[in-house]
């Protein structure tokens, strides 16, 4: 595969029971396509997921959400698992950190539940996107427009329904971060300093 993520880093944000599929898929095909990928989570050490309505492979942590610097990275993927998202939405700091991609207009491609931490940001009104079919009144209610695809690009997000739609999903998700040239600094990149400002 021709490296078109080389030199870029790209953040995956995540915690006990991700959706196994929808974590190494994506960070596999990042990889291969010359990009470094690091795992952003709520604690230190490892994280489990979830496979087949039980407890999967653990994989480890690189960094806390809130010691990760968002200019540090080209792009940000936010895999599914009911578990995995519920938790995220639910924490300031990680819903800050997603927020500051947003703010610096840089690409987010989230698949199945990962919609709901979108969701929590304030920022899918307007936006084009499709997540797991449950989620379509939430997304509405936000203001999305919700369509039943396996893949939509929308404003530098890419969004997928499901495991099955991840051959679609990782293919949009090169071509999209590989559009973003340059690392731009972020001055409220510290994820604490952002939440200052926006809580």
């Amino acid at each position: 595969m021709k490296q078109k993520l080389a030199n870029r880093k790209i953040a995956i944000l995540a915690t006990d029971g991700f959706e196994e599929s929808e974590l190494l898929e994506p960070k596999k095909a990042i990889e291969e396509a010359g990009g470094t990928v690091e795992i952003i989570s709520l604690k230190e050490g490892s994280i489990r997921s979830w496979k087949d309505d039980n407890w999967g492979q653990a994989i480890r942590v690189d960094k806390i959400v809130y010691q990760a610097m968002v200019g540090d990275y080209t792009g940000l993927v936010l895999p599914g698992g009911v578990i995995n998202a519920d938790k995220l939405r639910a924490d300031q700091n990680a819903v800050g950190f997603v927020s500051a991609f947003v703010e610096d207009g840089k690409p987010i491609a989230a698949i199945c539940h990962a919609a709901w931490t979108l969701v929590e940001t304030g920022y899918v009104e307007d936006h084009k996107m499709t997540s797991w079919p449950s989620l379509r009144t939430d997304l509405e209610n936000a203001g999305a427009e919700w369509v039943d695809e396996e893949v939509v690009v929308d404003n530098a997000w890419v969004t997928s329904r499901k495991p099955q739609d991840l051959p679609a999903f990782n293919a949009k998700l090169i071509e999209v971060f590989s559009q973003q040239k340059k690392q731009k600094s972020f001055q409220t990149s510290d994820v604490s300093t952002n939440n200052a400002t926006r809580m």
